[in-house]
């Protein structure tokens, strides 16, 4: 199903971005007209064709050439929440791969240091306060929310929540020494981080003026929090007692830290415990694991009172060529379905830009740079979260271990690791793969866990449409062959890879027969045509299957690929979004609601082969980007039709739900198809299913699936579960073979009838991270002619080729921090160029330090390299 853009997107590429909750212990959370200052993308400078095997990247003698799927045979997760552990065991031979994210500058050194470990370096890891801002509505409330409702500031249980006050949770920002943060805890791998996106993608170089300015404005002064927080505490009737200790009601105000224990969360927690101190504040500081503190912040009710900040971890598991919708995620109620995020509330100002963005709803690149803006000058308004840092993290492997890593979400958040993991270079062999936790909540494709402890294995057992390129974000075709992607003239969208084509028509009509909506009672989908009204969208694209895609893919028991697996996967989309369907999910309809305002249509246009249109409202800035597979990924997880039938079956009759939300509210087991209570309430049904000969939604899928097939279906599910002893059933290139919760381990082995050959995403070697030198005058006259900067760009100590840049953007501070200019470097040859400050522009800058900051932007890789020098203006 869809969660909007969010999750239309884990069908088109592996969002995320999705931005869901995953861990590290970290939380989850993905042009025709360019922007003025960046050069557009050619076509000729990026990779055209899928990646071959380069150099580097093959086994020094060729694979068997029969050997498909996985190289290893065996992969075992098991848990260590202590990196020094782990980064020993792994000198002692004793484990394989950890890949936690380590930001331990120490471990770093050790592991450099050490010619048996590998150290794989990645960008996409941001820690984050996470603020309860709950207060209880009411007419007389003295607090005015962003929206403009009146709340107490207290939780149900009358206890104070000064964050209910958003002027307070602003003030956190001056509250905390980002710059503390990042070179003391973090020991210099990390970058301060005030804004939620990322400082190694795109739209961090893209937006850098404003990003500067929103920088400057909430740089750290703990004076000035003091001031506000006092004025606000005094104004909710708050009183500061003698003893220097805040008072609400006669009682002292006490806020509770959740404060992850796996790594240097615990260090920052206990910071901001102590800025919080010095304030008046009484502080209880509630250590715990991601597990531990889960159960107060992602499943509890903010209402109660249990918690008011957490220290928050999230990684971008592949690399995100638009952060706009990080906004909606991160600070409305339509990012997830849970009670924290219902409890936000926005002003008109950013809930309209946020939308639009999350959307790409906007005419041109203008527009978007300006709702882009809007909502990073407000975003720190909102201040449901508190940004700290950017981290340079990292994760450890041991050196005969190859693997395929993402440059923003590592090994754990890559896609492709496990097409790409091997042992030595011959296939074969078994890994020991470590992390934090495992098996941290409950799987169930539809809305089950996506911490990326358990996303790490479940990945493994799926396959995609499409897959991330894990240096730039771009789309390569995995399962589906080719595509094709129509615009409204005007749509600012690009293509770089011949794969996909783009062509730009003056409208697009959605067909008659297209399916639009879905009528939950009569259990079919509504055509436009049935709708009676003619129906235009921004972007069509259209997805071309392989003809043997049936004969060549298989479930792992034993059932054929079917274009009724698409289906269903489509039914539940809409299904869980009617109030008239018996699976009906309030805590889902946020986002259902989302996806229907750009959702306009689905066509299959042939089953053999699967060609199937999908029509939106909605569109990514890459051509690549804008294909819809519509692959069964649900974004929790693969579901074939079969397995998610049973889900349905069993939340229809009250006894589990896919959601936590609906089984909290229900009073019932939260879904899982791998272990615990569910497996005998899903047997149940499985049994009733094969009494039956079960077709779920018969009035739409008896249309796809035979009686004939859904006997083979549910006979080959209960030979799977009597022989596994649970549900989970993909198509990835491993299977799951063992599940132990207690001892929290989980054992997947190669799936021998996956299809593809094993060397097929081999081709990506080291990514080509940009480094930049700025070389000019320590001192400048303010009257002088102009003034000359040299800009060298190199990889590996070579100039960087100019067809490889897509931009070089410069903008020069004055001594006050504010941009008195900007604009793009001059190219003089290959890894050369040349910013020129004007007489006029030198004559605006008073005496003093100044700063000259240089974004370099390549077609290679998508993440910036960022560089500035200072200089000295005088008279």
């Amino acid at each position: 199903m869809w969660r909007n853009r969010k999750l239309w997107l884990v069908f088109a590429l592996v969002a995320m971005l999705a931005l869901a909750l995953a861990a590290c212990g970290q939380e989850q959370a993905p042009a025709t007209e360019a922007p003025a200052t960046e050069a557009p993308m050619t076509e000729e400078a990026q990779p055209t064709e899928a990646p071959q095997p380069t150099e580097e990247a093959k086994p020094t003698e060729e694979p068997k050439p029969a050997h498909t799927g996985a190289w290893v045979d065996e992969v075992t997760f098991i848990t260590e929440t202590d990196s020094q552990a782990a980064v020993t065991r792994l000198q002692e031979g004793l484990i394989d791969v950890y890949a936690f994210t380590i930001g331990n500058p120490d471990l770093y050194k050790t592991a450099k240091e050490d010619p048996n470990i590998k150290v794989v370096e990645f960008f996409g890891v941001y820690n984050e306060l996470t603020i309860n801002p709950y207060g209880v509505e009411a007419e007389d409330g003295v607090v005015t929310e962003r929206d403009g409702t009146k709340v107490k500031p207290e939780f149900d249980n009358g206890a104070m929540n000064p964050f209910a006050d958003p002027k307070v949770r602003e003030a956190m920002n001056w509250l905390v020494d980002r710059n503390y943060i990042a070179q003391e805890i973090m020991g210099g791998l990390a970058t301060p981080k005030y804004l939620p996106i990322t400082s190694a993608f795109p739209d961090y170089a893209r937006y850098i003026d404003t990003v500067r300015e929103v920088e400057a404005k909430y740089a750290y002064n703990f004076e000035k929090a003091k001031e506000v927080i006092t004025a606000e505490m005094e104004a909710m009737g708050a009183e500061m007692g003698e003893d220097g200790i805040w008072t609400y009601n006669g009682q002292p105000v006490t806020i509770i830290i959740l404060i992850r224990v796996e790594d240097e969360r615990k260090e920052i927690g206990d910071y901001v415990a102590n800025q919080l101190e010095e304030l008046g504040f009484k502080v209880e500081r509630r250590y715990g694991t991601f597990s531990d503190l889960g159960a107060y912040w992602i499943r509890g009710n903010p209402a109660d009172g249990e918690w008011h900040i957490y220290t928050g971890g999230w990684i971008t598991t592949a690399v995100s060529r638009d952060q706009g919708g990080n906004f909606e995620f991160f600070y409305t109620p339509r990012g997830l379905g849970i009670a924290l995020w219902q409890a936000y509330r926005n002003s008109p100002d950013f809930d309209t830009a946020a939308e639009k963005l999350a959307n790409n709803d906007f005419a041109d690149m203008a527009e978007r740079d300006e709702l882009f803006r809007t909502a990073l000058s407000l975003a720190n308004e909102e201040a449901v979260r508190i940004w700290l840092v950017d981290q340079k993290s990292f994760s450890v492997v041991r050196s005969d271990i190859h693997v395929a890593y993402d440059l923003a979400g590592g090994i754990s958040g890559a896609v492709l690791w496990p097409y790409t993991l091997r042992v030595g270079d011959e296939p074969g062999g078994s890994v020991t793969w470590v992390n934090a936790d495992i098996l941290s909540d409950v799987w169930n494709p539809v809305a089950g866990s996506d911490a990326i402890y358990d996303m790490q294995a479940i990945r493994a057992t799926g396959d995609w449409g499409v897959v991330s390129d894990p240096y730039t974000g771009l789309a390569w075709p995995q399962r589906i062959e080719k595509a094709e992607v129509f615009a409204v003239k005007g749509t600012p969208i690009t293509k770089t890879l011949d794969w996909v084509s783009l062509e730009f028509v003056d409208e697009i009509q959605v067909p008659d027969d297209a399916w639009v909506d879905w009528d939950a009672e009569a259990q079919k989908f509504i055509t436009a045509g049935e709708k009676g009204e003619p129906m235009t969208a921004r972007v069509k694209s259209v997805v071309y299957y392989p003809e043997d895609l049936y004969d060549k893919v298989t479930w792992h028991d034993g059932s054929p690929f079917d274009v009724a697996d698409i289906v269903m996967s489509l039914i539940m989309t809409f299904d869980r979004g009617k109030e008239a369907s018996a699976i009906f999910d309030e805590s889902y309809q946020p986002d259902f609601e989302s996806f229907l305002s750009v959702f306009k249509g689905v066509r299959i246009v042939s089953e053999q082969p699967l060609v199937i249109e999908y029509y939106t409202d909605s569109f990514q800035l890459d051509a690549e980007l804008n294909v819809s597979t519509l692959w069964p990924q649900y974004g929790y997880g693969e579901g074939a039709w079969h397995t998610v039938a049973l889900g349905v079956l069993a939340e229809q009759n009250q006894e589990l739900a896919f959601s936590a939300d609906k089984a909290d509210a229900l009073e019932i087991e939260w879904m899982n198809f791998v272990a615990g209570p569910s497996l005998e309430i899903l047997a149940k049904y499985l049994d009733q299913a094969m009494a039956d000969n079960y077709i779920p939604y018969a009035n739409t899928m008896s249309a796809y699936v035979t009686e004939d097939e859904a006997k083979a279906r549910w006979e080959n599910l209960k030979a799977w579960y009597d022989a596994k002893g649970h549900f989970w059933v993909g198509t990835g290139p491993f299977y799951l073979d063992g599940v132990f919760p207690l001892e929290k381990t989980v054992v997947l082995k190669r799936y021998e009838a996956y299809p593809d050959p094993s060397d097929k995403w081999l081709g990506f070697g080291e990514p080509k991270l940009a480094t930049v030198s700025i070389e000019g005058p320590a001192r400048v006259s303010t009257s002088a002619g102009e003034a000359v900067f040299d800009v060298y760009v190199t990889f590996q100590d070579a100039p960087y080729p100019a067809d490889e840049i897509s931009g070089v953007k410069y903008l020069l501070f004055d001594s006050q921090g504010t941009v008195v200019a900007s604009g793009s470097a001059d190219l003089v040859e290959d890894g050369h160029y040349q910013v020129t400050l004007s007489g006029d522009v030198l004559g605006q800058l008073g005496v003093g330090a100044n700063r000259l900051e240089v974004a370099v932007t390549s077609i290679r890789v998508s993440v910036p390299a960022l560089e500035s020098i200072e200089f000295l203006s005088i008279p």
